[in-house]
């Protein structure tokens, strides 16, 4: 999690709460870390990291989306933010797929 505070906080932005959500919670099977946040200004953040080595492809941006869908049942409301943090290398067909669905790639 301090990684990914880092890089927020070198771009400018400070939460006044970060949470960790696990997986198994929203009954899903992934090696995935998920994050809630809350800024400054009061808007709620989705922030996804995921590690792996192999290729990002479009099956993983729908995983990724019924993941989203599933937190904003799980907490009960939308998030105004979605960040995603990616180690693998990503198709460029998942890269447009994640910015038009409105995803941040960090």
């Amino acid at each position: 999690m301090q990684i990914i505070v880092d890089s927020f906080r070198k771009k400018g932005k400070l939460y006044k709460k970060m949470q960790e959500i696990l997986p198994k919670e929203l009954g899903v099977r992934n090696r995935i870390k998920i994050y809630k946040a809350t800024d400054i200004t009061g808007y709620f953040w989705a922030i996804f990291a995921i590690s792996q080595k192999s290729k990002l492809l479009m099956k993983d941006v729908h995983k990724f989306e019924e993941i989203y869908a599933k937190l904003t049942i799980f907490f009960g409301h939308n998030f105004k933010h979605k960040t995603i943090f990616i180690d693998a290398p990503l198709c460029s067909k998942a890269k447009n797929a994640l910015l038009e669905l409105g995803w941040k790639i960090q």
